[in-house]
């Protein structure tokens, strides 16, 4: 608290002089000056908006009173420095305007060291109820603070007024702190093209200073480009904050835009090499860039992913990801593995969907008596209504089919015709079986007529 106070107060205590107020105003516009300092090419110099008035002088006794205010809230009695102003007020008629001002000022800067923002704001206000009374540079860094405090209480109207009172009367040029405050203030009036604007205009000053521009003020104006509906915008600005401040969260947001704004190869891309950097440790992440590489043609690397991940207890092995993994491996034409998934999968899903796609890789894989079983689990899981059904019918049947077992593949082929769906394929292979069992039968007669 004690640096807090010294921060705001040393520089009004050195402005205070019992000599002429001319001293007093040279004093405190060399203070303005400094810290209010702005480049331009033409290095010209600004002067006040005004042109400099006489105000009060500030008297000896009045000064000490304050300068013991201030001595007391450094050493961290903030209560009995207020006090102190409170001796100092209770003789305000005797005061004149300059000192009256100067009073309130340091109220103001102890209630806000205070953490008492109201109270700072209501006597900053008093500084300035007669701007004729004090030097320009205070009334410039009153209207300053009243900005700053307004916008900290949230109240942007205020914080907007001020703000534009102190720009007509600083002739200096925005620096790009200043520029911010317009562009914050804005933001959350939700004026956003003007806060762009000023964004725009700070990052502009920062480029002539050969300064980077701050964090900060690139994540409120991707915020901004965001809401003006602007996602090219978004993803520009993501591209600079990748490229200047390389946060992880920064690399996913950049692959998440790219996909957005329909630039896939870019969003794959980006993921992978913050996949490589150690970036992606989630499991919403890893599952992300798993179903990326299956998008673009790499189940592999999606399966090798995966595996990987719930091998380490990244991805926890359940349905989502085990679907995915499985899917993963039947495109990268790992079969086994495929099954091996599948088979996790059937004991984890209440429905038969699971049952209906190991039956259906079975049958890829020539395994049919296990082809077989797992039609009859999906079939029973299906309680006669699910979408699989008729292809469970159709794979018991070519199963059966190529297991000669064609009264079998006969009577599922007999259950598929049922189903309006697949019942033009059904009878179709009802046809071919039936010639196939025929000419079956008739080479096995043949045979034993053979024998005998």
């Amino acid at each position: 608290m004690k640096v807090k106070i010294s921060l705001f107060l040393a520089s009004t205590l050195g402005l205070m002089s019992c000599l002429s107020s001319d001293q007093v105003l040279a004093n405190e516009s060399n203070s303005a000056s400094t810290k209010q300092e702005a480049k331009q090419e033409t290095k010209q110099e600004y002067k006040s908006y005004r042109e400099s008035k006489k105000v009060p002088a500030m008297r000896n006794r009045v000064y000490t009173q304050l300068a013991r205010a201030q001595k007391l809230a450094d050493e961290g009695d903030i209560p009995a420095g207020i006090a102190v102003l409170a001796e100092v007020e209770e003789r305000l008629d005797s005061l004149n305007s300059y000192e009256q001002a100067m009073l309130y000022n340091f109220y103001s800067f102890m209630h806000y060291a205070n953490d008492d923002v109201e109270n700072a704001i209501i006597n900053f206000n008093k500084v300035i109820r007669d701007e004729s009374s004090i030097p320009d540079s205070l009334l410039i860094s009153t209207r300053f603070s009243l900005a700053q405090l307004s916008m900290q209480n949230q109240d942007y109207s205020s914080a907007l007024t001020h703000l534009k009172a102190w720009q007509e009367i600083n002739s200096k040029p925005l620096t790009s702190s200043q520029e911010m405050l317009f562009a914050q203030i804005y933001y959350q009036d939700k004026r956003f093209v003007d806060s762009l604007m000023h964004i725009e205009n700070a990052i502009k000053v920062a480029e002539i200073d050969n300064k980077t521009p701050k964090e900060n003020w690139l994540i409120l104006k991707r915020a901004t480009h965001y809401e003006l509906n602007q996602p090219e915008q978004v993803t520009e600005v993501m591209e600079q904050l990748v490229r200047l401040y390389s946060k992880p969260e920064y690399w996913l947001q950049l692959a998440g835009m790219y996909g957005e704004v329909g630039k896939e190869d870019k969003q794959v891309a980006v993921m992978e090499a913050a996949y490589q950097a150690g970036y992606i440790t989630k499991s919403n992440d890893i599952m992300t860039l798993a179903q990326l590489y299956q998008f673009h043609g790499a189940p592999f690397k999606a399966a090798k992913l995966l595996d990987e991940a719930i091998e380490q207890g990244t991805v926890v092995a359940q349905e989502k990801s085990l679907d995915l993994l499985s899917r993963a491996y039947l495109g990268a034409k790992e079969t086994m593995s495929a099954i091996e998934t599948l088979k996790k999968l059937t004991e984890l899903a209440d429905d038969g969907k699971y049952d209906a796609l190991l039956a259906q890789t079975y049958l890829n894989a020539e395994q049919w008596q296990q082809a077989i079983s797992a039609a009859d689990k999906a079939i029973t899981k299906s309680e006669g209504s699910a979408d699989y059904l008729g292809n469970m019918y159709l794979a018991k049947g070519m199963a059966n089919f190529n297991l000669k077992e064609f009264d079998a593949s006969l009577e599922a082929f007999e259950h598929a015709e049922k189903l309006p769906k697949i019942k033009k394929t059904a009878q179709q292979w009802t046809k071919y079986v039936e010639r196939e069992q025929d000419a079956f039968q008739r080479q096995q007669e043949m045979r034993l007529a053979m024998l005998n």
